[in-house]
């Protein structure tokens, strides 16, 4: 018993060293490296680099276009979980299945998807373009893509809990006298907020990275459609390192405060439910 319970803690050590050691590698060492060097240059130096005005119109316009897309993604999001967790309908699981769509597809197929519908050459673009609105190679089209590749994470995060969620406090309130309105606003929504600002969080975290898709539909113009990173990526194609790694390290810093306000969320999350 004793060797056996010796195999089995030994096992374990080196599962998690192991673990470590790959978690290392592919994350925390990056990480290292690309703080290191951009730290490396002075905070003089990080400090000019980001407020150029091409640097400093991308980040606002990446940070612009991410907050949009996360308003528009908490209710789309908490809509589309309500709808497929509450009713049951012809293609429920098809739909069902559409949504992990975005994960999958490469988001640079999504830009051309895009493009071919909304473009300036299909009915639709046409037709909007009479009308004096511009999707493609415009600001809209960037918010358009971020939803469509952040789209998974506020439904998948929300339904868990919708599904958990016991239908009886519901009818309790509803036998006190609550419309539906006021239930789901007083009732039901504040069990959900934990679960949709964690969706929110990581959609807006992975916005704040999008290339594929934007780099597409945007159409890459400086101080008007070009977003941080894709400025990061000219920057690394310019020979100027030292711009792409400023802005690398905004951006970077921003994730792992989201991160961590995420894992804040999910505390708090917990412990409501208990």
């Amino acid at each position: 018993m004793k060797v056996q319970g010796g195999s089995v803690l030994g096992s374990g050590a080196l599962l998690k060293t192991a673990t470590f050691s790959y978690v290392g590698l592919l994350v925390i060492l990056p990480l290292l490296a690309i703080s290191i060097s951009a730290l490396g240059q002075g905070l003089g130096s990080i400090v000019a680099d980001v407020t150029q005005p091409q640097a400093w119109f991308a980040l606002k316009l990446t940070f612009a276009c991410a907050f949009a897309m996360a308003l528009i993604n908490a209710v789309t999001g908490l809509a589309m979980a309500w709808v497929l967790v509450r009713y049951d309908f012809p293609g429920k699981p098809v739909i069902n299945s559409l949504i992990d769509l975005p994960f999958a597809l490469p988001t640079n197929v999504t830009g051309l998807m895009l493009v071919v519908l909304y473009g300036p050459v299909s009915a639709i673009g046409q037709f909007l373009k009479a009308h004096g609105i511009e999707i493609i190679y415009a600001q809209a089209g960037i918010v358009l893509a971020l939803l469509f590749v952040t789209f998974p994470f506020v439904v998948r995060a929300v339904q868990p809990v919708l599904m958990e969620l016991d239908k009886d406090i519901e009818e309790a309130a509803a036998t006190l006298g609550a419309g539906r309105f006021r239930t789901f606003r007083k009732v039901v929504l504040p069990h959900l907020l934990p679960s949709v600002l964690t969706g929110v969080a990581l959609a807006f975290s992975r916005a704040l990275g999008e290339f594929g898709s934007v780099v597409v539909v945007a159409g890459n113009i400086p101080l008007k459609t070009q977003v941080a990173p894709v400025f990061i990526y000219g920057e690394i194609e310019s020979y100027n390192p030292r711009g792409a790694l400023a802005v690398s390290l905004v951006l970077l810093l921003s994730s792992l405060a989201i991160l961590i306000l995420l894992n804040v969320l999910q505390r708090w999350g917990r412990e409501r439910g208990t």
